[in-house]
């Protein structure tokens, strides 16, 4: 049997790293990684991760299993932060991508004929999932590569066009490889052009809290599950609280009967991992749940996010100045941790092959992979091939 499996597409970011680690350059630059990374180059644990779990190890009395969608005071929690209130069906999932995925496998169980629709671009594994389960799939306009900008006209005129029960699969913030964001007046056209048209929302929320605040990043989805019957939220906790190899997300699901939904999703965990872990959920839970530890979190992801606007603006300016042009003027005007530069696949070759600096074939950057010392070695990189 195992003979007859085929050779699978290689990943790009893997394929990447595995670049810059055989690359023996004492001054090469990783942007292309998406994981936060502080001024040291370090993905630090978060103070309040790290007390949390000081708690935890003091108190936790056993490791038997949680419940199957995953512990009630995490799910409670997580809906707070990210609905404002508890509603809806809520299991807890294997990161922000299995919350993606089991959103996809609800879909598949309820509506097999749906069309999902993903912007056009969107993150890799969109796609990738979405053709495994053997779903339709059709595009939506949004990004302008001319001016890094958004294409909001075609983006409602395609959604108009989307059918009823159809699936559309938005950002929620901090849209990944672009970094271009709806403003909140547009979201709410966008909300209207669903309503008129009967399709279902699927937001991945990857990055709550990296864009312009908690509260406001929360904003589009919320407005989302207030105008409209039926809305899908797949959540990461990896970003936020920089839990990323624990593998902690969420997925929400707001209409329809909800101990019928609940029902299905328990039955979905079953069928995948039975029951969800529980370390990052249960740090994740502690800290939303005390009241000094949420502080002391808001406080750092404050700073991480104001941080990055810092590396925005220094890029910006810095490129402004090497390029002589204010081409890439929309690098501080996006937000979270990525921007696609326009930069061709020849020229991210020339910055890896004669710079040292890193970034996937489309030009998408991680902002945060800079650092103050960094940026005017990129830009100057980049006027060189631009």
């Amino acid at each position: 049997m195992l003979e007859l499996l085929q050779p699978q597409t290689a990943d790009k970011i893997l394929h990447m790293m595995q670049m810059f680690r055989d690359d023996p350059r004492t001054g090469k630059i990783d942007l292309g990684v998406g994981a936060y990374k502080d001024a040291e180059g370090r993905t630090p644990v978060m103070r309040a991760v790290r007390e949390a779990e000081r708690m935890i190890w003091d108190k936790e009395q056993t490791k038997v299993y949680t419940a199957m969608p995953g512990d009630p005071a995490f799910l409670s929690a997580m809906q707070r932060l990210i609905l404002g209130r508890e509603t809806g069906a809520a299991m807890a999932t294997v990161g922000g991508t299995g919350a993606v995925r089991e959103a996809l496998e609800l879909v598949r169980m309820a509506s097999p004929d749906a069309t999902v629709w993903l912007s056009n671009p969107t993150w890799p594994n969109h796609p990738a999932i979405i053709d495994y389960l053997g779903l339709r799939r059709a595009g939506y306009r949004y990004f302008d590569a001319e001016t890094g900008g958004l294409d909001v006209q075609g983006l409602l005129e395609d959604l108009a066009r989307v059918k009823a029960g159809d699936i559309v699969l938005l950002h929620g913030c901090c849209h990944n490889p672009t970094g271009a964001n709806l403003s909140l007046g547009q979201w709410a056209e966008v909300a209207a052009v669903l309503e008129r048209v009967g399709a279902i929302p699927l937001i991945d929320l990857a990055y709550q809290g990296f864009g312009d605040g908690l509260e406001q990043d929360a904003g589009p989805t919320r407005l989302l599950v207030q105008r409209l019957p039926q809305v899908l939220v797949a959540a990461s906790c990896s970003k936020n609280f920089g839990i990323y190899r624990e593998r902690t997300g969420v997925l929400l699901a707001v209409g329809g009967d909800r101990a019928l939904v609940q029902a299905n999703l328990s039955a979905l965990n079953r069928l995948s991992i039975s029951f969800p872990p529980d370390h990052g959920a249960r740090v994740v839970s502690t800290i939303l749940d005390d009241p000094a530890l949420h502080a002391d979190w808001m406080a750092e992801l404050e700073d991480i996010r104001t941080g990055m606007i810092a590396l925005r603006e220094g890029l910006a300016m810095a490129l402004r100045t090497a390029c002589r042009t204010d081409r890439f003027g929309f690098v501080s005007e996006h937000r979270g941790m990525f921007s696609r530069l326009g930069l061709t696949a020849d020229q991210v070759e020339v910055l890896r092959d004669r710079h040292g600096i890193y970034m996937l074939d489309d030009s998408r950057i991680n902002v945060a992979g800079l650092s103050d010392a960094a940026i005017p070695i990129v830009a100057a990189a980049i006027a060189d091939v631009a």
